[in-house]
């Protein structure tokens, strides 16, 4: 007969040259790429930051109690990469006849003359800290925070989405081929 520990705990590591304060359950960390906050006020489990450690521990011992520590782990860590090195998606202009034109303005990006429609398809850009910028065939989508970046690359991928033709014959679109 094997006994459960009371709760479940997990430890990270700040690197050099990163910040992580705690302003109750707001969680910030500060590093060369730049700030990345998340609020974990709906978590329901203890956030302990130290100088040199986060842990994140359980107030249970059930499964679900375990999934969500690993969780809040994995978004910190994801928080601390971001701040480090960040995060980059590449997408690829994929056209057979009409030659798509992608363009920035503001936090939209403008898809224009996608399968010759006249009016420009649209989607936004998450973030202050997202960058966007397209080179010839390529958009590189860039920034600290995962969420942001990703979401990014998917609104754009989705915006040129095709209804009711074959996707295996129609493959005009943009479409992500590396995250980093």
């Amino acid at each position: 007969m094997s006994t459960k520990p009371e709760f479940y705990a997990n430890e990270i590591v700040i690197p050099d040259g990163i910040s992580v304060n705690k302003d109750q359950n707001l969680i910030t960390t500060n590093g060369s790429n730049g700030k990345v906050q998340k609020d974990f006020t709906k978590i329901h489990a203890l956030i302990e930051v130290g100088k040199e450690r986060i842990t994140i521990r359980s107030y249970g011992n059930r499964k679900s109690d375990f999934a969500l520590v690993n969780t809040v782990h994995s978004h910190i860590r994801n928080m601390i990469k971001g701040s480090t090195t960040g995060f980059t998606y590449k997408l690829k202009i994929v056209f057979a006849h009409f030659p798509i034109s992608v363009k920035i303005k503001g936090q939209d990006v403008y898809i224009e003359n996608f399968f010759g429609e006249r009016s420009s398809r649209v989607s936004k850009i998450l973030g202050n800290d997202t960058k966007v910028t397209v080179q010839g065939d390529d958009i590189l989508i860039t920034g600290p925070n995962i969420e942001n970046v990703s979401q990014t690359a998917a609104n754009i991928e989705s915006s040129t989405r095709i209804k009711n033709k074959d996707s295996r014959v129609f493959l005009d679109g943009v479409y992500i081929y590396s995250k980093a």
